[in-house]
């Protein structure tokens, strides 16, 4: 987390005369259980008058962080704690407002917040500007519409305005310019505004480091890449997919028509998720990710084929009972996934269709910095957004003895993602892209080690009968491909002996001879 001290913006008021200097963030910004919904009605975006911040830059940094062109001074004019610290007053409109309340901390007055309804959120508003303030945070009305429009919901220039328009069952524009409250300090408060407004900076891009191929066979994709568990970006492998040529925003929103896909825990027709995804900036945008798409439109699962390197998929031995393998991934500008390992121990590729992707990857024996997984895997914390990862941490990259493998991932190219490595990914402009995770012959043996665990129940996922996986993929395996599990169980025991075995001077150098050493 950024500290209240070295973060400086440069403000221009347009309004008042006294500039101010910065600033910090918040840990974690308020972000609950995912839903949304669909309504009709025109949309207005509202339009802010105030303070633009130029520009953000971080002391002791290479470079300055840059705001989006757009981007416009927070709507109730909330300033960065640091921001008091340079102030000619002391005076923080944020406790005057909140009485007794002013010794909890930002987070829990907004866990608090977070219990009401709308109706009171409302009320709570006018009993002071600081009450104002914390009831008009976005998240909370994000929330609010997530849990309550059951029936989808179309986005109406806000959270808050999306959700009154669904409460009062209104088509009637609503447009919220918000009253500005002086001498507000607020890190936590600021901190959503502040990362949905930056602009990635150019060294967070222009690493690549990936291995990069184009035309290669699939004999030498498994022994080179897959067969060691290395990722490799592959070009030219999407020139005859349909889906290519065919896949702009009109034909998608013609060929599905009312069909509903998933975004988070609600289902949404996609030209309701355009309208979202074309008026919102937020820190966490909401991600279309649906692994039922070519079911629900079948022209879709036509418009593309898998890569031949990629062929072999031994979960198709379960037919339906499979995990879930495949999705269809749209998402705006700043959308994404934070770190995370793909589910079941499985491995993955990635196309970009259109738009572009920023991937950073770690290898398994290596966490991230800034994630925090659990001792059984079964969770893990990363307590900051995807822009709050770059900010925060992608600088502590660059001192590691093993550097993460980063790339661009542009439309017509595809990303092997092996088992097991953790991979964050953000959308450079707004993306669609095509995923699948698959089990080959090279990573059967992790997959049925998963799938045994003794909390398989909590960790796999894609499926309704966890418990029974293991078993029904393990003798589904064996009826299919006789001899097939044997063969890797061998084959495993002797890669395994052979890294064991010492060489000549291992041996006359280690003073526990003949004990073994392992080395990666």
């Amino acid at each position: 987390m950024l500290s209240s001290k070295n973060l400086l913006l440069k403000t221009k008021m347009t309004r008042r005369k006294q500039s101010r200097k910065p600033v910090s963030k918040k840990p974690n910004s308020i972000a609950k259980k995912p839903k949304f919904e669909s309504n009709n009605s025109e949309s207005v975006l509202p339009t802010m008058e105030g303070d633009v911040y130029e520009q953000v830059g971080e002391e002791g940094e290479d470079g300055n962080f840059s705001l989006k062109g757009s981007a416009r001074s927070h709507s109730h004019g909330v300033q960065p704690l640091g921001n008091l610290y340079v102030s000619a007053s002391s005076f923080n409109s944020r406790n005057t407002g909140l009485g007794n309340l002013q010794t909890l901390t930002d987070e829990l007055v907004l866990d608090i917040l977070g219990l009401l309804s709308g109706p009171h959120l409302g009320v709570l508003s006018t009993v002071s500007k600081s009450f104002y303030v914390f009831c008009n945070h976005e998240p909370l009305w994000k929330n609010l519409v997530l849990d309550t429009c059951s029936t989808g919901f179309l986005y109406n220039g806000s959270w808050k305005n999306t959700f009154v328009a669904h409460y009062t069952n209104s088509c009637n524009n609503i447009v919220s310019c918000g009253i500005k409250v002086r001498d507000f300090y607020s890190d936590y408060l600021f901190q959503s505004w502040l990362c949905a407004n930056l602009e990635m900076k150019p060294e967070w891009i222009e690493r690549d480091n990936i291995v990069r191929k184009r035309g290669i066979s699939v004999d030498e994709f498994v022994s080179n890449f897959e067969e060691h568990n290395k990722p490799v970006l592959l070009e030219g492998c999407l020139e005859n997919w349909p889906a290519m040529q065919k896949w702009d925003r009109e034909y998608l929103i013609e060929v599905c028509g009312d069909a509903r896909f998933s975004v988070g825990p609600l289902q949404m027709k996609l030209e309701d998720y355009f309208r979202y995804s074309d008026q919102v900036r937020e820190e966490r945008p909401l991600y279309l990710f649906d692994p039922k798409f070519a079911e629900k439109v079948p022209d879709l699962g036509t418009d593309y084929q898998v890569p031949k390197y990629f062929n072999e998929d031994l979960f198709s031995v379960l037919g339906d009972e499979r995990p879930d393998y495949r999705w269809i991934i749209i998402g705006p500008t700043g959308s994404g996934s934070s770190f995370h390992i793909d589910p079941n121990s499985t491995s993955a590729w990635n196309a970009v269709i259109m738009g572009s992707k920023k991937w950073v990857l770690f290898p398994p024996d290596m966490v991230p910095p800034g994630v925090f997984p659990s001792p059984d895997g079964a969770e893990v914390a990363c307590p900051v957004s995807i822009i709050e990862w770059f900010m925060n941490f992608y600088n502590a990259t660059k001192s590691l003895k093993k550097r993460p493998v980063e790339c661009v991932c542009k439309a017509g190219e595809v990303i092997f993602v092996p088992n097991g490595w953790w991979h964050l990914v953000i959308n450079l402009e707004d993306s669609v892209a095509i995923t699948q995770n698959f089990v080959s012959r090279r990573n059967l043996l992790n997959v049925l080690d998963f799938l045994k665990r003794p909390n398989a129940s909590t960790l796999v996922s894609g499926t309704k009968d966890r418990v029974n996986l293991h078993d029904k993929f393990k003798n589904a395996i064996t009826e299919s491909l006789p001899g097939t599990l044997d063969e890797l169980i061998v084959k495993a025991e002797e890669k395994k002996n052979e890294q064991k075995k010492l060489t000549f001077w291992e041996s006359v150098t280690d003073s526990k001879v003949g004990a073994f050493r392992f080395s990666f």
